[in-house]
């Protein structure tokens, strides 16, 4: 049986990963490689069982690091990695140091890789995963892009071969987990929330928490809500929030981070969700529930030309006046696939190797 190595670092690439595993794994020989370049304390044995997938088969544990400190470790360990497991491709997701790092020592060893989640842009190089997302392009054999805007851009920089068009495995993750979180979860009853009766705040990016002026704007908008904000702290955030004794107003619900299923099941229920993260954002889309980013600029575009996510800008004004801002939402469309997205995935490497 072919092998194929799967990479991933952090665990939104576990929750990605974990429908085209169980798919991979009728046809192939899977090694899934961990590289720990994050720890999450929310990864235990009930995460992997739920998501039906086995725990790591390596873990490289490259831990936290610069930039370059942590993608030259992850290229030193996978090395290695590749040349005892001898692969017929290697697997990457999405945008982080790891996905850099195992497409680059896997086409220098003339491996062939998938890169599912291809052609997202920014068009912002001053953004880290940016230039992790462009350069991975670059370098893959196989490119699944998740959106037809995403091959829309991969068509402009002059990549057109093998571009696959397939959805996005994000929809086919949260379609499994909300039917296991809504048999398995009592958090709405734990946390007394209603139903659409409150907001969800997540806020995990460097540009919001290690700007200090930034995350007390944040904090500060959200307080001025006229309804509770439920908040499950990223530990950067809560870092940042500590250290410098950050006053939380009283409508504000700061709690430690849950795990993935209690999250989509507060995410399902919100009234609204103000974030920072990409997936987050399409998670509100596809559970028709509207969304804040704060960010300058989305690799999302479908959710904010459909009218169901805005842009704002980390400042209070900016964060409130969307807040207080109509939003239409009478356009909702199948932009990210239709929850088939890794068999289609799986069915064309199928083809290739």
């Amino acid at each position: 049986m072919k092998k194929i190595v799967t990479v991933v670092g952090a665990r939104p690439q576990f929750i990605k990963a974990a429908p085209v595993s169980r798919v991979i794994r009728d046809f192939y020989d899977e090694v899934l490689v961990h590289t720990g370049q994050h720890y999450d304390q929310n990864m235990s044995e009930v995460f992997f069982r739920q998501l039906n997938i086995p725990h790591p088969d390596i873990n490289l544990n490259v831990g936290s690091a610069s930039h370059g400190e942590q993608t030259a470790g992850i290229i030193l360990k996978l090395e290695k990695v590749l040349q005892d497991e001898k692969p017929s491709l290697v697997v990457v997701y999405g945008d982080t140091n790891s996905t850099l790092a195992a497409s680059v020592i896997a086409a220098k060893m003339l491996i062939p890789v998938a890169h599912i989640e291809a052609g997202l842009r920014n068009f912002d190089m001053s953004i880290q995963e940016e230039i992790n997302r462009v350069v991975t392009d670059k370098l893959s054999t196989y490119l699944f892009a998740p959106t037809k805007t995403a091959v829309k851009n991969l068509t402009s920089e002059g990549i057109v071969s093998n571009v696959f068009h397939t959805g996005d495995v994000m929809y086919d993750a949260l379609l499994y987990g909300l039917q296991c979180a809504q048999s398995c979860s009592d958090i709405l009853i734990r946390l007394n929330l209603v139903s659409r009766g409150y907001c969800l705040a997540t806020i995990h990016r460097a540009e919001n928490t290690d700007n200090y002026d930034n995350l007390r704007n944040i904090i500060a908008a959200l307080g001025q809500f006229d309804e509770r904000v439920v908040f499950p702290i990223h530990p950067r955030t809560k870092k940042v929030i500590d250290s410098n004794n950050l006053d939380i107003p009283d409508n504000i619900l700061l709690m430690p981070a849950v795990g993935y299923f209690e999250f989509i099941l507060l995410e399902s229920n919100a009234r609204m969700i103000v974030t920072d993260s990409g997936g987050v954002q399409r998670e509100a889309y596809c559970l028709k529930v509207p969304c804040i980013t704060i960010f300058p600029t989305t690799s999302w575009v479908e959710t904010v030309e459909d009218g169901w996510n805005k842009l704002a800008q980390a400042s209070t004004a900016s964060i409130l006046d969307t807040y207080n801002s109509t939003y239409d939402l009478s356009r909702h469309n199948s932009h990210f696939g239709n929850g088939n997205a890794a068999l289609e995935i799986v069915n064309i490497i199928k083809e290739y190797i």
